[in-house]
């Protein structure tokens, strides 16, 4: 009964293809950082390339003369639809390819918020066209789903470790049918990936591999 009500709930609300469509046109609209600040949690992470809170990177930043566009090409849904990763491309103001992205959403109050966004560049990859329809996996509401094998946590024993981000980072929806975690390695490069519970165990959907500059 309980997923059913949440399953419900998700269906009335905006998802989070919606909402990375409406981030993109804020971009274009009011400035691309200040879309930024607008849809970020306030943990938001994201790579200048190691992990900065978005909070501080984004602070009086200026809105560059021209903003990226960009656009989702798939998306992992948790059962209970409040959390999902989505990726896509993007393309500079000339409209040339300039790189691939992937955002981790989380939805409380019925809004979408992220609280990771990182990109890697689009050189010498096929390229998507932007009327190709996303590609959406929900993660299975069959069985409890026991928590994805994520990177574990590391003990905070030193209190100034909270005023940066970790090298590595994880998390997982509430109803545990969706996990991430991502590592920057001192050279620059990161992984990242994406479990999605199945029903009887869990996918690695998505696992990307960002090389240094």
């Amino acid at each position: 009964m309980i997923t059913t009500l949440l399953l419900a709930a998700a269906a009335h609300a905006p998802s989070v293809i919606d909402s990375e469509r409406a981030f993109a046109r804020d971009a274009q609209r009011i400035g691309m950082w200040s879309a930024f600040r607008k849809y970020a949690a306030p943990d938001a992470v994201m790579f200048t390339p190691q992990a900065v809170w978005a909070s501080n990177f984004l602070k009086d930043r200026k809105d560059p003369p021209r903003s990226l566009d960009w656009w989702p090409t798939q998306a992992f849904v948790s059962c209970d639809g409040r959390t999902a990763v989505d990726s896509g491309a993007a393309v500079d103001g000339d409209g040339k390819p300039y790189s691939f992205f992937t955002t981790v959403w989380q939805r409380s109050g019925g809004k979408w918020r992220w609280v990771y966004d990182g990109g890697m560049s689009a050189a010498g990859k096929p390229f998507p066209v932007r009327s190709q329809a996303p590609v959406v996996q929900r993660a299975s509401c069959r069985a409890k789903a026991p928590g994805a094998p994520v990177i574990p946590p590391l003990p905070l024993t030193d209190k100034q470790a909270r005023k940066t981000p970790e090298d590595s980072g994880r998390g997982e929806s509430a109803d545990k049918s969706l996990g991430w975690d991502w590592k920057v390695e001192k050279d620059g490069s990161r992984h990242f990936r994406v479990f999605l519970w199945t029903g009887s165990r869990y996918a690695q959907a998505v696992y990307q591999l960002i090389p240094a500059k």
